[in-house]
This record gives structure tokens, C-alpha cells and sequence, in this order.
């Protein structure tokens, strides 16, 4: 099977490349404009928006889940993608409503540099996770760990993708996604018209782990409800796409793909229930659905991560591309400077593919755990438009949140148990909760105080 996957990477690849036309304009490279100027469509728009967000990880996270947890695991994964609805909604007021130009401008302008150099440091850690997280699927495809397929898989992968990338910068993302996307729906409707022909479709499936509050499947569905508010905002590859468009096409292109890519992920996410509810003592996901499926389905399986990885990776590059350019202003607003960016992303995360965590959900539940800084942002300063919000309650927010975040890694990975012998994801739970609420709190403390020193202005 790894020679029919090799051949599937060659042929999207060099497809890629082909319609990834060499821009020399920086508004093509950095915002997506064709030469005329234009910007995307709805169906190219929102095809972009559901096949990067749908990427590599999610749909092995979301089978794993539904694995082990059943559907409720599967349905705690989705639930992360309602974050189009609230990132909608984010744009909205942020860039049309108030007039800002990018998330940098709007935290410049209410926390002045620490506003831009928190939410910086949290974006560049999540777009080297990403990176990292899509080619680790790949070399997991393709073989064992440190293995000689697996680390040419992870090192041909990541050069083809950062070729036609730095070829077109965001224009060229823009229309490998909507090819990509195309390919992985198609993959996708024969995946599930096999397995639903093959008779693994039932009711039963939902009783396969029945619903109980306190298991780890509801329990981390809740998590992302809470997430949901934030993690959209510490997504700069989702935002970055909201700012290209005019308003109409802008908002509905994220409610499609809202729906969209749930029910995508649903749909994946079900193959792990299927496997999980058939599998044997001792018997791992992948190999549950090879004997369950056979080598046909199990070959369309890997092709549809190999898609949403290439798709993935080349949307966060541009976006790591335009972060450190356009928005921090680093570097001198070129072309040059933004492809040099891209291979320094692209560098850092093949570092932590063979280096790093093979935990693929600890760098959600770590970068979600992150943004949670940003809820209190999101609904006091954001939404509430109060500008009168200081500096240190805003400080405060994010090192309890980069706390959290720093707190549930070493509880997940075993090197500490400060919370006991909870479930990791109970901990999760109870970490977001007091993230959210503590952040929440310095907000409304910091505005009482603000408005009890400003002076009383005599009317008479």
C-alpha cells in the first residue's frame, strides 16, 4: 500500500505545483488577490476555510476518539469546529465593525506592545505545532518511527509542499486547497458508500460506549464548548482568511464550512467507533480497520490524511509567512523575506517531528488551553468594546492560561500529578474552567478599577 500512496503524493503534488503559478505581487502572495486584484469566491473561500481546519491530525484525532471513546468521542472533536461560527462572528466586529486590519492591530490598539507580543508568541507556537503535528501523520502512514520510509515520507512531503507554497504564497494555497478539497470529498463519499454497503453502519454503534457525564467522552465535549470561544482567534491560518473577502462572502463562508466540517468530521470520526466497537483484545485502530474494511478502504483512509496534510501545511506557511512580515513586521515587506519564512517554519517543525511529542490531541488540548487568554478579550473587549481595560488584567489572563496549558502538558504526559489520579481529560475540565473564569475575573476587576480612578468630570 505504501508504493499506491507514494504514487497518490506524486500525482496531488505535482498537480499542486503545476496550478501554483509563480506570483510577484506581494497583495497575491500575502492576501490571496489573483493578478487582477480580486478575491476568491464563496466556494473557493469556503472550501479553503473547511480543508485547512480539517487537516491531517483532526481526522486521525477524530477516528482515535471515537476509537476509544465512541461517539461521544467523535462528537467532542467536531464540536471544536462550531469555533467558524464564533470566529465569524470574531471577524466580524473585529474587521467590519470596528475597521481593524488584522487581530495584531486590534490588541496593539487596547494593550499596546504586550498585546501583540502575547497573542505572537501563542500564534507561532501553534503554527509550528501544526506544521509538526501534519508531517508526524504522514511518517506514521508510511512506516514505524525512525524507520527509512517513514523519514523520507515526513522529508518529501514537507519539500514538495514548501516548494509550490513559496511558488505562490496565499494565492497558490487558496487554489490547492479547493482542488484538495475536491479530491478529499471524493475520497471521502467512496470511504463511507464502502463501508455503509459493507454493512458496519448500525444503531448499535451509539451504545457501543453509552453516555455517561463522567466519562472521558462527554467530558472532553465540554472542553471544547468551552474552547470554542477562543481557539479561533489564536488560529491565524482561520483568520487570516477573514480578511479577504468582502463582508457577505466573508460571513458565509464561515457558516459553511462550519457545517461542512463537521459533518466530515463526524463522518471520520465514525470509523473510529466502528473499529473501536469491533476491535479485538490488544488490537490498535488502524489495525481493527484493515481486517474490519480491508486494503481498499484502508488505502482511501491514508490517501484522505495525506490530502488534508498537504492542504494544512501549505495554508500555515503562509500564514507563519504573513505573520512575521505583514503583521509583526519583522522583517521588509517582500516576497523574499516571506519565502525564507516559510522554510524557517518549515525547518522548526520537521525539528519536533523527530525530536518531539508523539501525543497528536496534547498539542490541541495544550494550544486550545492557550487561547483561552483570549475569551475574556473576546467578550470584554471584543464584543463589549470596552476600551478602558488595563494592561495587567490582560497579563494576567494569559499567564494563567499559558499556566494551564503548561500545567495540563506535564499532568498528560506523567511528569507531574498535582490534580491526583484523575482522568487527563477531567483535568483538562477543571483547568479551562478555572482558566476561563480566573481571565474573566481580572477583566471585570481591572475595568471596576479603571472606571473608579478616572476623575469625575463637574458637569456645572
Amino acid at each position: 500500500m505504501e508504493v499506491w500512496l507514494a504514487s497518490l503524493v506524486a500525482i496531488v503534488a505535482l498537480i499542486s505545483i503545476l496550478i501554483s503559478r509563480r506570483v510577484t505581487h506581494i497583495h497575491s502572495f500575502y492576501s490571496g488577490k489573483n493578478s487582477e486584484g480580486f478575491a476568491p469566491g464563496l466556494i473557493t473561500l469556503t472550501f479553503s476555510q473547511v480543508t485547512t481546519w480539517i487537516f491531517a491530525r483532526s481526522l486521525l484525532n477524530a477516528a482515535i476518539l471515537g476509537f476509544y471513546y465512541g461517539i461521544w468521542g467523535a462528537l467532542a472533536y467536531a464540536a471544536y469546529y462550531l469555533s467558524f461560527l464564533t470566529g465569524g462572528k470574531i471577524i466580524d466586529h473585529l474587521r467590519f465593525e470596528q475597521g481593524y486590519g488584522s487581530v495584531q492591530a486590534f490588541l496593539s490598539d487596547r494593550f499596546g506592545t504586550w498585546g501583540t507580543r502575547c497573542y505572537n508568541f501563542v500564534i507561532g507556537v501553534r503554527l509550528v505545532s501544526e506544521v509538526f503535528a501534519n508531517l508526524l501523520v504522514i511518517g506514521i502512514l508510511f512506516g514505524a518511527a525512525g524507520s527509512e520510509a517513514y523519514t523520507l515520507a515526513v522529508i518529501g512531503l514537507a519539500a514538495v509542499t514548501l516548494i509550490y507554497s513559496m511558488i505562490g504564497g496565499l494565492h497558490a494555497s487558496l487554489k490547492t486547497d479547493f482542488l484538495q478539497m475536491i479530491i478529499f470529498l471524493a475520497v471521502l463519499v467512496v470511504l463511507l458508500l464502502i463501508t455503509m454497503t459493507g454493512g458496519h453502519f448500525s444503531s448499535e454503534l451509539l451504545a457501543f460506549k453509552p453516555f455517561d457525564i463522567s466519562d472521558p467522552g462527554p467530558i472532553l465535549l465540554i472542553v471544547a464548548l468551552l474552547q470554542v470561544w477562543s481557539y479561533p482567534m489564536h488560529d491565524p491560518v482561520m483568520m487570516d482568511r477573514g480578511f479577504i473577502a468582502d463582508r457577505e462572502t466573508t460571513r458565509h463562508s464561515f457558516i459553511h464550512a462550519a457545517w461542512i466540517s463537521s459533518v466530515c468530521i463526524i463522518a471520520f470520526g465514525s470509523l473510529g467507533v466502528i473499529a473501536g466497537s469491533n476491535a479485538l483484545d490488544g488490537e490498535t485502530m488502524n489495525d481493527a480497520l484493515n481486517r474490519i474494511l480491508g486494503e481498499a478502504p484502508m488505502f482511501l483512509f491514508s490517501a484522505t490524511l495525506i490530502i488534508s496534510a498537504m492542504s494544512t501545511l501549505d495554508s500555515t506557511l503562509t500564514s507563519s509567512a504573513k505573520m512575521m512580515v505583514i503583521d509583526m513586521q519583522l522583517l521588509s515587506k517582500n516576497l523574499k523575506n516571506g519565502r525564507i519564512v516559510m522554510a524557517l517554519f518549515m525547518l522548526a517543525g520537521l525539528a519536533l517531528v523527530f525530536i518531539g511529542n508523539k501525543d497528536l490531541f496534547s498539542a490541541v488540548a495544550v494550544s486550545g488551553t492557550a487561547s483561552m487568554y483570549l475569551v475574556p478579550v473576546i467578550f470584554f473587549s471584543l464584543w463589549g468594546n470596552q476600551r478602558e481595560i488595563p494592561v495587567w488584567s490582560y497579563l494576567g489572563s494569559f499567564l494563567l492560561a499559558i499556566g494551564g496549558a503548561a500545567l495540563y502538558f506535564t499532568e498528560s504526559s506523567g511528569y507531574s500529578a498535582y490534580l491526583g489520579e484523575a482522568h487527563k481529560y477531567t483535568k483538562l475540565l477543571w483547568i479551562c474552567v478555572v482558566v476561563m473564569i480566573g481571565g474573566c475575573l481580572l477583566f471585570m476587576i481591572g475595568n471596576s478599577t479603571q472606571k473608579q480612578t478616572q476623575p469625575v468630570v463637574n458637569a456645572s
